[in-house]
């Protein structure tokens, strides 16, 4: 009968054994070896401790590489710089402990600063269901996208001199689903698909690489676009109420802000009044007359005599006449379509604008104009034509830059809208996206804190969150100490404004003016 094994004295004796052969090499050879075990040993525990690809993963989630870490040098214009990049992922685990999803990254922190008193950034995109590349390669990150909105070809990348690596370290985030993060199971998207759980996971997410890399001291800083602006400041409230950590300042770039004014109804008078100055703009810019003096003329009609004929009983006559006629001359308008539709305009702007010449508008700019896919309907139909062509070109950049800048090398599809996210958001119970505000949410963050600051910024020509709502929604807010914490600043251009260079230029400076104010 064979006798048992005895591991402890197995590994005992191997040890012993390993220990007699290195005694007899040579030196030279002992040290190699030796070397070799502890590098090894190094990769081991680097692939234990890798949120990455694990053993036992399935699916999508098999294709993650090892996280990436990069360096490199940058002329800004502040100065020369040197930074480390990270690509990589954080695990989300549910009550279990079971790991539920992999929320890809990448960090950007600054070479020879004092951590604890710099910044740290956490950026976002909106959508919901978008990759955060639009703020990454078009505004804070170090490398950026020259996109000009009439060309086809693929941008040119090079390095951004205004990157806001100047004045704070940036974390870009990608909520599950979109860019390279993935829930576990094929359908476990859905969980993470609402208000409340992106907010959460989020939260989470940024709690993770706080305590990772050892930031809890940093001022962090939230920047997000879009409905990220709308998740910043749910997010704020998570990470306050569930991980302890306080928000320093949010910057909302194009932010959604209540839901009423964006998805409601198309006869909504304070509506239609609050988008009006948008149109205006557009039909300034287009005239090459555009000055403040005269969009502010645009924006008293808006909120005077526009609104209150909107919401009273319609004009009738000669009142009708001068009253349909103002509004066209002011948005560029078609008469006919004004009269047709008795003033509120919202969608007949974008479809019957440019119908003669076969055009159609840009929800996202304005000003900018595209083939119409559909002439022959009466509402419009398709892609939008800016936002098409700016994500094709931030997807097939952001691809290329991730794999062979960054090193993070995986056969995954980089996401960049995620149209399943999307199409499958829970708004929430109380009337869905209708009634989604961050009205409770800016009145806590600005009353409980009262260093906390905020920053919203828009486009003139926005007609998808145009500024007139963010500006009405900031104008009642209760009388806090010190009202200069919360500031409005509005710039040429759309929805993504800072694809213009001199918007671009401007904003950066009003950020670093934000980041570096004393309270």
């Amino acid at each position: 009968m064979t006798a048992p094994a005895i591991p402890g004295l197995t590994r005992a004796l191997a040890a012993l054994l390993l220990a007699a052969a290195m005694v007899a090499l040579p030196q030279a050879e002992r040290g190699a070896l030796a070397q070799k075990a502890q590098q090894e040993a190094q990769q081991k525990a680097k692939q234990k401790a890798e949120p990455g690809h694990q053993v036992g993963d399935k699916g999508a989630l098999r294709l993650l590489p090892p996280s990436s870490v990069t360096h490199h040098d940058i002329v800004t214009d502040s100065g020369p710089m040197s930074y480390t990049a990270t690509a990589g992922t954080l695990s989300l685990h549910d009550q279990s402990g079971e790991r539920v999803a992999a929320v890809f990254y990448i960090a950007y922190v600054a070479d020879k600063t004092t951590a604890l008193k710099r910044p740290v950034t956490f950026v976002f995109n909106g959508g919901p269901g978008a990759a955060s590349a639009y703020l990454h390669l078009g505004l804070a990150g170090p490398r950026i996208a020259e996109f000009r909105a009439g060309r086809e070809r693929p941008p040119h990348l090079h390095d951004n001199r205004q990157t806001w690596l100047q004045f704070t370290d940036l974390v870009m985030i990608d909520p599950v689903g979109s860019g390279f993060s993935r829930a576990v199971k094929a359908d476990g998207g859905k969980a993470f698909w609402s208000v409340a759980r992106d907010a959460e996971a989020l939260a989470k997410v940024i709690a993770l690489w706080v305590a990772d890399n050892h930031r809890a001291d940093s001022p962090k800083h939230l920047l997000g676009e879009s409905y990220g602006g709308f998740r910043a400041a749910k997010v704020a409230r998570a990470l306050r109420s569930n991980h302890g950590i306080a928000v320093a300042g949010m910057t909302m770039v194009s932010p959604l802000m209540e839901g009423a004014f964006t998805f409601g109804g198309t006869r909504f008078a304070l509506g239609a009044a609050l988008q009006l100055p948008s149109l205006a703009a557009a039909n300034l810019e287009r005239k090459g007359a555009f000055t403040p003096e005269r969009l502010a003329e645009a924006e008293r009609f808006a909120l005077g005599e526009y609104l209150t004929t909107l919401a009273g009983p319609p004009p009738r006559g000669d009142t009708a006449r001068a009253f349909y006629a103002r509004v066209a001359e002011i948005t560029g308008m078609p008469l006919d379509v004004v009269t047709r539709t008795r003033g509120f305009i919202r969608d007949n702007y974008v479809k019957h604008l440019r119908a003669g010449e076969g055009l159609i508008v840009s929800r996202y700019d304005a000003t900018f104009t595209g083939p119409d896919p559909h002439p022959d309907r009466t509402t419009p139909r398709g892609p939008d034509p800016l936002l098409d062509r700016v994500s094709r070109a931030y997807s097939g950049a952001m691809a290329v830059y991730v794999r062979e800048e960054l090193g993070y090398k995986t056969d995954m599809t980089y996401v960049l809208l995620s149209g399943e996210a999307n199409d499958h958001w829970d708004w929430g119970r109380r009337g869905g996206r209708d009634n989604a505000s961050v009205d409770d949410d800016l009145r806590t963050l600005l009353s409980l804190d009262p260093s906390f600051r905020l920053m919203v910024v828009h486009g003139y020509t926005d007609m998808v969150t145009p500024y007139s709502v963010s500006r009405y929604l900031l104008d009642h807010l209760p009388d806090f100490p010190n009202p200069s914490r919360a500031q409005l600043k509005v710039y040429r251009g759309g929805h993504m404004f800072y694809i213009d260079d001199e918007s671009r230029t401007k904003f950066t400076r009003d950020a670093r003016s934000f980041y570096t104010a004393e309270w």
